[in-house]
């Protein structure tokens, strides 16, 4: 989100407007117009035709009704036998009689907000899933979403995701000279208190909501840390932070270094400069660095397949009425030295859709420790007052056809990131890069 403490649930957020209509256009039949009265004199012709009529009419009716429910279920989509559980009488009537008692019995009639309360009851519903990657955006929560997809972020400099195993949002990514890394966060910190209020079950969306504000001011954050008995304490102050999405550096004469943090629209002509600027200084190899990448945009992280698979499929998705979307590559740009690509734990979503097709392919070496196993699409679907929900809509499959959610996909090497040698040294020894600039030394043949 635009506080610079960026949503990264996943992932994935993929913006795919498109493919939702594609989902929501049924066939419907017309039942075009019933049978028309004709005004006669005699009383019995009048009455035959309103008989013959209807009877036009229900048969029309009939062939529409089975004509819709023929298509559906040839499309394999068949309508809810259920009806909109919120729309029942009862349920309308608890909502009154909640509202009722809290503006009756509340201690405090200044901290009742209508249009809080609405936007509750919107996110309510999507959290009764029980999935962490779907939810209600309020209209200011969307324009600060697509400011994030454009590069523009305030706030402290951190990229947060869901820690699903403890319920808690975690820090994936310090952003270099940024806030957060001035105050001395890092990645893997738990973050269990934003100024004294906890984030238990929270989405990473409202986390970010409460680490956000004015430029300047300070948020408390209180960190839980692997290997630290007592919680930690970090006053960090919030500011507008300028982060580009990839970075590029030549190694040494042969081997390039190109990092994708993450997946926006601003990332592809980013990439496709970087992978140009390392042909220029004469790359004899790559080591695309895609550790702690959350996702992001489908399109984007498509793009970019693009420009180093060869010719086949990238990535397809699955919805669940059974329509597969597929996205391919032509082969015309085909990476054409070795490739080593790192990977970790928190390498989610549309990271793995690119580390999944390059290990599938085997043009590339993955190294590091198994990815996050975020296999699953989500649309966000813009609503009449420029709110929207998030929803997810299908499940995504690498190539050769593996559904990694859950699971992830597990590294060519495995190396495990050494964090106390990194942090413990101002020269930040990174043991995984040495690694993949070894493996990629013996692609080399060196």
């Amino acid at each position: 989100m635009s506080n610079g403490t960026k949503d990264n649930s996943g992932s994935n957020q993929f913006w795919n407007e498109d493919y939702w209509r594609k989902e929501a256009q049924l066939k419907e039949g017309d039942p075009g117009a019933g049978a028309q009265g004709r005004k006669e004199k005699d009383k019995g012709y009048f009455y035959g035709g309103l008989v013959a009529g209807m009877a036009v009419s229900l048969f029309i009716i009939c062939v529409v009704f089975l004509a819709v429910h023929v298509d559906r279920w040839v499309n394999g989509v068949e309508t809810s036998k259920n009806s909109p559980a919120l729309s029942d009488g009862g349920v309308q009537e608890k909502i009154d009689t909640i509202e009722e008692m809290i503006r009756y019995y509340y201690y405090r009639d200044e901290d009742i907000d209508d249009e809080a309360m609405q936007e509750g009851i919107y996110k309510g519903i999507l959290r009764s899933l029980g999935d962490p990657y779907s939810e209600y955006y309020t209209k200011q929560e969307l324009a600060d979403l697509m400011d994030q997809t454009q590069g523009i972020y305030y706030g402290i400099g951190a990229g947060i995701q869901l820690d699903t195993a403890t319920s808690y949002p975690k820090i994936v990514k310090v952003y270099d000279g940024t806030p957060a890394q001035e105050a001395g966060l890092r990645e893997e910190d738990i973050v269990f208190e934003v100024d004294g209020v906890s984030t238990y079950g929270m989405s990473t969306t409202d986390v970010v909501a409460l680490i956000k504000g004015e430029d300047g001011t300070y948020v408390n954050l209180t960190i839980v840390r692997d290997g630290v008995d007592d919680y930690m304490s970090f006053d960090v102050q919030r500011r507008q932070v300028d982060i580009p999405t990839v970075e590029f550096r030549m190694l040494d004469e042969q081997k390039a270094y190109i990092q994708i943090t993450e997946f926006d629209d601003i990332t592809v002509q980013q990439f496709a400069d970087a992978l140009a600027k390392a042909r220029e200084n004469g790359m004899d190899g790559l080591i695309l660095d895609l550790r702690s990448n959350p996702g992001g945009s489908l399109d984007a992280v498509v793009r970019i397949a693009q420009m180093i698979l060869p010719e086949g499929m990238i990535v397809y998705t699955e919805n669940k009425y059974g329509y597969r979307e597929e996205y391919t590559c032509d082969g015309k740009h085909e990476l054409e030295v070795p490739l080593v690509v790192l990977v970790n734990g928190n390498s989610a979503s549309a990271s793995e859709i690119l580390a999944g097709a390059i290990k599938d392919y085997g043009i590339g070496t993955l190294v590091g420790t198994t990815t996050y196993g975020k296999g699953i699409v989500q649309s966000i679907i813009p609503l009449e007052d420029e709110s929207a929900v998030k929803v997810t809509v299908s499940s995504y499959y690498t190539p050769n056809g593996n559904n990694i959610h859950g699971i992830g996909i597990e590294p060519d090497v495995e190396c495990v990131f050494d964090g106390e040698a990194y942090y413990g040294d101002d020269s930040h020894p990174d043991n995984q890069l040495d690694a993949a600039s070894q493996v990629l030394e013996e692609m080399l043949g060196n």
